[in-house]
């Protein structure tokens, strides 16, 4: 999800031209000389290195708000806190003051009955508006399936497949995003890394357990695309650094190992895990040959020739005869809806933005990269990559509107505040480098697979669930299972990663049937891993 929003920063400067007048000097001069006894009367006593700093502590914002909301065919009143928490160094000077939307059910008697659930989207630099005001918040924005959502007033309504009926929720944004910034000497930048994105939404975790009283509560955190990335390194910063255990992890749409998603000259392994998203999202079009009304069924034959015929013709590379290449590129085009002379050319192998662009090349038209179910016309009918993102573009006016109503109007905070959506730098500037990343001394993809292992291996009762677009072609879906499936985990921590699909994409809830199933499986899943 790209969307170019500046956030203005405010700069204070003081300029005295010549021509000022006399007196207006005296006074600068006279006012700059008791600022100067004051600081130093200030930092007296102060041990070395401390005299010339001069201590503000940023102000903390809150505002709470009452509401009551139709949640699965329930009536569900409950506390919305809108806040910022101010993050500390280890030396204990200010950081960053961290926004996050909270949402409590009232007339709970036992916290410790009572589970809370952390989320967070992706990016990595994207705000939590997207799970926050789609999926799980008490209000939603309605928007259209898999077609664009007409322009304003967009509609907000009661979420009724809310997880608030079974869970608190605090939804968190990253420093640097919506209304989370650095403050004191810190910069955004500072915390656009692996291991320093951890470490801020931990000291965030461990603020908000401790002022709310929620250390012997029920703990899940929920986060979508690279906020699953961050969630398992997260669980584990939490687990060994501060002794947090959590109950379960909701991973929706999943990437852990980032070399899964690319597609490098002499690795082929991302064009055999894309493949039966291709089929999937021919599927849809009515493109397959022959198509077969079960989705699940089709899709379990692609695998196989996935991992099997596809794969072994990848793996002879220019030692694969003619006859053998054509043997494969007929298959896959019955399966992918392209034309095999155009597999031919490719040698078999057709990145993601080639096959956007060409699926629906003959109807001009261009597929989407969160969800390939969206289409758009396409500009230029000659490109070899997509130029544009249909999925994107049909929805991110709606929430990005929605959510800057709907906090100020409902929630009656940030009035002055400009909410950074998605900007372009962190995910421009991020820091890939990281602890939990155990390969080579050489560079590496980025990898938090090891750290799950940890997780799941140290918290015997930890449950993971993993939830799955099949026209998702941002995280591939068999890509995830690959993840999953060379963990090489004992049988008993492999029994507590569970999986479910949907008949949507990357975020499945903008499909209302999906949200359902995805509102029940996740309803049932925290009744599973917390039950009252």
């Amino acid at each position: 999800m790209k969307l170019n929003l500046t956030f203005a920063a405010l700069a204070l400067s003081f300029f005295f031209a010549q021509s000022a007048p006399t007196l207006a000097q005296q006074t600068a001069d006279s006012d700059a000389q008791a600022s100067q006894s004051a600081t130093a009367k200030a930092t007296e006593g102060k041990p070395a290195g401390q005299a010339n700093i001069i201590e503000s502590v940023p102000k903390e914002e809150s505002s709470v708000t009452q509401h009551t909301a139709r949640i699965n065919g329930q009536n569900v009143s409950y506390t919305a806190t809108a806040s910022t928490t101010l993050l500390k160094n280890d030396q204990g000077q200010p950081e960053a003051l961290m926004y996050s939307t909270a949402y409590t059910e009232n007339g709970v008697k036992d916290l410790s009955k009572r589970p809370i659930t952390f989320l967070y989207n992706g990016g990595p630099g994207s705000a939590s508006l997207w799970l926050h005001m789609g999926a799980w918040g008490p209000r939603r924005v309605v928007t259209s399936n898999a077609a664009p959502t007409p322009g304003p007033p967009f509609q907000i309504v009661d979420n009724q497949y809310s997880l608030l009926d079974a869970s608190d929720l605090v939804f968190i944004d990253p420093v640097g995003t919506g209304f989370s910034h650095a403050v004191g000497k810190s910069k955004d930048k500072d915390f656009w890394g692996v291991d320093t994105d951890v470490k801020s939404l931990a000291q965030f975790i461990s603020i908000y357990l401790s002022r709310n009283n929620r250390w012997n509560s029920p703990k899940l955190l929920y986060g979508e695309s690279y906020g699953t990335f961050r969630s398992v390194a997260l669980a584990n910063y939490l687990q060994d650094h501060d002794g947090i255990y959590l109950n379960g992890i909701g991973l929706q749409s999943s990437v852990l190992d980032l070399g899964t998603l690319n597609f490098s000259m002499g690795e082929d392994y991302s064009y055999i895990l894309y493949l039966p998203t291709y089929a999937a999202i021919a599927w849809h079009y009515d493109l397959v040959k022959n198509k077969p009304a079960d989705l699940p069924k089709f899709l379990d034959r692609v695998r196989q020739f996935a991992e099997t015929d596809y794969a072994d013709a990848l793996l002879k590379g220019a030692s694969l005869s003619d006859a053998e290449k054509t043997n494969v590129a007929q298959q896959m085009a019955a399966y992918t809806g392209l034309d095999e002379s155009y597999i031919v050319k490719a040698n078999l192998r057709v990145t993601r933005p080639e096959f956007r662009a060409e699926l629906l090349r003959a109807r001009g038209l261009t597929i989407g990269y969160y969800d390939g179910r969206y289409n758009s016309p396409t500009y230029d009918l000659l490109e070899q990559n997509a130029e544009s993102e249909p999925s994107y573009e049909a929805f991110v006016g709606a929430f990005t509107a929605a959510f800057n109503y709907y906090v100020r109007e409902e929630l009656k905070f940030g009035n002055d505040m400009d909410y950074k959506v998605l900007p372009d730098a962190p995910s421009r500037e991020w820091n890939w480098k990281s602890a939990t990343n155990t390969g080579e001394s050489w560079p590496t993809a980025p990898n938090v697979e090891q750290s799950l292992v940890q997780d799941l291996v140290e918290n015997h009762f930890l449950q993971v669930q993993v939830e799955n677009g099949y026209f998702d072609l941002s995280t591939p879906f068999f890509a995830t299972e690959y993840t999953m499936d060379h963990l090489l985990l004992p049988k008993e921590a492999y029994d507590r990663i569970h999986f479910e699909y949907y008949d949507a994409g990357h975020m499945m809830y903008l499909y209302t049937p999906a949200l359902a199933k995805l509102s029940a499986n996740v309803h049932a899943f925290i009744s599973q891993v917390a039950p009252h």
